[in-house]
């Protein structure tokens, strides 16, 4: 029996491969909003190349790539206020460009020197940026959709007109916490919209050994939520889902699954060789899928990109993330003391000891 939830098996898409789009669908977004969209996505994989290639050289020690995935956390970007919150996973550096997080910052947590807000306490990637409404990402696979829930329902309770994005990967469907998460959510008609970034690969076990369900989307039946399944790699049908989904959330309707299906142009991790378990012509095919060329063929049909900008964007781009590679080597590493700032509000006796004792075999005296 159909009903109101039931999830389409067909993608969403209202720009196609070549470049090409449904008038029908199309969101009509300003010039200036389509170009920034380009020139984000664009730094986002300048920046991804050039952490890769630091992370190869040794001065940094691990990095997280989202090539391929640009439109997912760009387009879905665009959609909401800088006033929501959001709860990241791995691959969503483009979201933080879109809300005009300096480079700088993004390189200095890589580094995890002492302009680092997290003061090396976490691993490169796991950025977190308060005043952008952005919390730490963290390690456990899943754990963001339960917080990205309680911050939803909190929300709700306080009648705050904003709502809460969070993202996860195809493979952290098969955790807990997505379980969790979305029941909740569901249940308190909180404002979340859940965006789960199918690449095909949970580092690497496919999408196969992950779920017997035919659409990630399709699991939001079950919870009763909305679920849209999306083409990933099309900016505008990402901006329109993620669009609609906030909408629905702030007239307190309730959550909604966003399921973007694209495909990750790299390994999961720096530590991760995905040659060895996908061959190299399913990248050649998906390399024609990549979101970057497709959406500059839309906005070059349209007059509004061309080689010359292209060009000067990309010197612009890498000049600035080589400049603030350059700025953050000269950063010393946190200070001693920052292991044991930022953690209480008022330093325990046992804490307090133990600093005093390490300040005093480096001769500085005790801690005031």
């Amino acid at each position: 029996m159909s009903t109101a939830l039931e999830t389409p098996k067909d993608m969403l898409s209202i720009l196609a491969p070549d470049g090409t789009v449904d008038p029908e669908q199309d969101p009509g977004l300003d010039d200036a909003t389509l170009v920034r969209m380009l020139k984000v996505m664009l730094q986002t994989r300048i920046i991804d190349e050039r952490m890769m290639t630091l992370q190869r050289q040794g001065r940094i020690f691990f990095y997280l790539a989202s090539t391929g995935q640009e439109a997912c956390s760009i387009g879905t970007g665009a959609a909401f206020e800088d006033a929501d919150w959001c709860l990241p996973g791995y691959r969503q550096p483009g979201l933080f460009l879109w809300r005009n997080v300096a480079v700088k910052r993004i390189v200095s947590q890589c580094y995890g020197n002492s302009w680092d807000n997290c003061k090396g306490r976490q691993m490169p990637v796991h950025y977190s940026f308060k005043d952008h409404n952005m919390v730490s990402i963290s390690s456990p696979i899943g754990t963001q959709l339960i917080q990205a829930t309680g911050v939803g329902m909190a929300m709700r309770r306080r009648g705050d007109a904003q709502a809460v994005l969070t993202f996860i990967g195809d493979g952290g469907t098969s955790s807990n916490d997505f379980h969790a998460g979305l029941n909740f959510a569901a249940v308190d008609k909180a404002p979340v919209v859940f965006i789960c970034e199918n690449n095909g690969w949970a580092i690497s076990c496919p999408s196969t050994k992950q779920t017997a369900s035919e659409t990630f989307a399709q699991k939001a039946v079950a919870y009763g939520m909305p679920g849209i399944r999306v083409d990933g790699n099309d900016p505008l049908a990402v901006y329109v889902t993620s669009r609609n989904a906030r909408e629905r959330a702030i007239k307190g309707e309730g959550p909604t699954l966003l399921e973007l299906v694209t495909f990750r142009l790299a390994g999961h991790s720096s530590s991760d060789d995905p040659t060895r378990y996908i061959g190299s012509e399913v990248f050649e095919a998906k390399k024609k899928l990549d979101p970057i060329t497709r959406f500059r063929t839309y906005l070059e049909a349209k007059g509004l990109w061309d080689a010359d900008q292209e060009e000067a964007h990309r010197k612009e781009a890498r000049d600035e993330v080589n400049a603030a590679i350059k700025e953050n080597e000269l950063v010393p590493k946190p200070e001693l003391e920052t292991l044991f700032s930022d953690v209480f509000a008022e330093m325990p006796a046992n804490l307090k000891a133990c600093l005093e004792t390490e300040q005093s075999a480096r001769g500085e005296g005790k801690f005031p």
